[in-house]
């Protein structure tokens, strides 16, 4: 394949992705909110533990990860599958050359914010600061499909990097957050805010917004 044909495809499944944008934006929008309340629910235990409401029940870093990576895997599998019934209603394969591109995208920012945040757990004992650096690439991966993405889901991409930003400057400006004996309460608080407050909001924003939501045929 030429380069010139390459691009030309290319530039094709753009165009499709973008006609489809409105599509995901109805469909993303369940996943966000279950993700966000769980998120949420996830959140609270330690952030009321940290605050010292239940005496000396800390949560082990193991605990921790496995509950997030448990949203995760929640919230990824019911897109998973609300995508699967769109692909199959339109007779079209899942794994199209659209979503190849879009994993393209995503990939890179989420495995390196996936490894570097479970390195910062488990070797340096730092809860708060993986926990920012998944916002970070969490954000910078909505970001990396900003060319034929809903602009929802760019705004989202912003409101992740914008807040994780905030946090990582709000934790390294303070020296007793970051001296804590536990930063269960602190960490736990940056993701109830972000992958559970800000998933809700743009859950909302999806159903309320302005624009009608219904899948029209083709």
């Amino acid at each position: 394949m030429t380069t010139t044909s390459s691009a030309l495809e290319n530039l094709q499944i753009i165009r499709s992705l973008m006609e489809k944008a409105h599509i995901y934006r109805a469909i993303s929008a369940p996943a966000a909110l279950v993700g966000g309340i769980l998120a949420i629910l996830a959140s609270a235990w330690p952030v009321q533990y940290a605050l010292g409401h239940y005496g000396d029940a800390a949560m082990s870093d193991t605990a921790y990860v496995a509950v997030w990576l448990a949203i995760l895997g929640i919230a990824s599998v019911m897109n998973i599958v609300l995508l699967s019934r769109e692909a199959a209603r339109r007779q079209q394969p899942l794994v199209s050359p659209g979503m190849r591109m879009a994993l393209r995208a995503l990939i890179p920012p989420m495995l390196v914010g996936g490894c570097v945040g479970l390195g910062l757990i488990f070797f340096l004992g730092s809860l708060t600061l993986a926990a920012i650096i998944w916002i970070l690439c969490y954000g910078l991966a909505l970001l990396a499909t900003a060319s034929f993405s809903p602009r929802s889901l760019v705004r989202l991409g912003w409101a992740f990097v914008i807040a994780g930003l905030v946090l990582f400057f709000a934790w390294a400006a303070n020296g007793e957050v970051r001296n804590l004996a536990s930063d269960l309460g602190p960490a736990s608080l940056a993701m109830g805010l972000t992958f559970g407050l800000l998933h809700v909001l743009y859950a909302l924003a999806v159903v309320y917004g302005r624009q009608p939501l219904e899948v029209r045929p083709e």
